[in-house]
């Protein structure tokens, strides 16, 4: 389950959202994912049983694009290098992948509960 999180509000009022764009964009370049040219959710941890079923669902060849950014990430930390600056992943390319699934799956998980705790009320 995911921690609460303030997008929701700030996205709602345009002017916040402006006006924390270019803090977004700098917290995510400081970050140091995108110079080893991961996505941001490539860092979504996989030991949660939702986005396990989520990688499952996933196209073929965007799951292999994930993996193969994740193996070169890690060959990147254990030499202590970095990617060239024009291999760094753009913020335009950073779009979500895995959470607009994952938002799926939990929303389907959330109906199949409400349905097995429904009650039958027979009237005659």
């Amino acid at each position: 389950m995911a921690p609460p999180s303030l997008a929701p509000f700030i996205l709602k009022r345009p002017w916040l959202a402006k006006a924390l764009l270019p803090l977004s964009n700098w917290y995510s370049n400081a970050a140091g994912y995108r110079q080893l040219g991961l996505r941001f959710d490539d860092l979504i941890s996989e030991e949660d049983e939702t986005v396990l079923h989520a990688l499952k669902r996933l196209p073929a060849k965007e799951n292999y694009d994930r993996v193969f950014r994740i193996r070169r990430a890690t060959q990147l930390s254990l030499t202590h290098k970095l990617l060239p600056k024009n291999e760094w992943t753009k913020a335009e390319e950073d779009v979500p992948y895995l959470a607009p699934l994952i938002a799926v799956l939990e929303a389907e998980a959330k109906e199949k509960a409400a349905l097995d705790n429904l009650e039958i009320i027979k009237r005659h």
